[in-house]
């Protein structure tokens, strides 16, 4: 913020500030050692100044602050010599995954032992029916129902029957090759 103001503007902050921060060490510092009793008798004086500091330093910063947008416009990020860094590039997108990958880690995971899969043909009865409780869902669900399992119950069971640590025992390729033949095979 400090850096897109005008030259006279950062300066004139900057001088104010300065001048607070300097009486605040003197007052607090290099006084109190020549004079124990300060601020004594004089305290209304010393909040006085002190008000006067602190309603100075708050007009400086909204008047030095504010720019118009003639003086912004050409003293901001558009100065000679001065280049923008580059955006950072867009995170990547999901990678697909592959259905037949995603069979093999159905079985070597013992989903087939819980979820009936036509698929995979899986006959297990203590999760639910994957082809009827997958159907019409995407894959961010299906993906999302892996890695937090308890995001959404299907109707009739309870939670945490389904292990919590896929989104850490399975590797995200493995959890995309899943998604895949769950969401393509369905």
């Amino acid at each position: 913020m400090l850096l897109a103001l005008s030259t006279g503007h950062a300066v004139g902050l900057a001088v104010v500030a300065g001048a607070f921060i300097a009486f605040a060490l003197v007052s607090a510092l290099v006084i109190p050692r020549r004079r124990p009793q300060y601020p004594g008798k004089h305290l209304g004086w010393f909040i006085v100044v002190t008000l006067v500091f602190f309603v100075g330093m708050l007009a400086a910063v909204e008047i030095f602050g504010a720019e118009s947008e003639e003086t912004a416009a050409e003293t901001g990020t558009n100065r000679p010599g001065m280049t923008l860094p580059e955006p950072p590039p867009p995170p990547p997108a999901a990678q697909e995954g592959k259905a037949p990958n995603g069979k093999i880690v159905f079985s070597a995971q013992g989903c087939s032992s819980c979820h009936t899969f036509k698929a995979a043909n899986a006959t297990g009865t203590v999760g639910p029916d994957l082809d009827t409780a997958l159907k019409g869902k995407d894959a961010a669900f299906v993906h999302e129902s892996i890695v937090d399992p308890n995001k959404v119950i299907a109707s009739g069971y309870q939670p945490n029957i389904m292990p919590q640590n896929f989104g850490q025992t399975l590797t995200p390729t493995q959890i995309n090759d899943l998604v895949a033949f769950l969401t393509q095979s369905g």
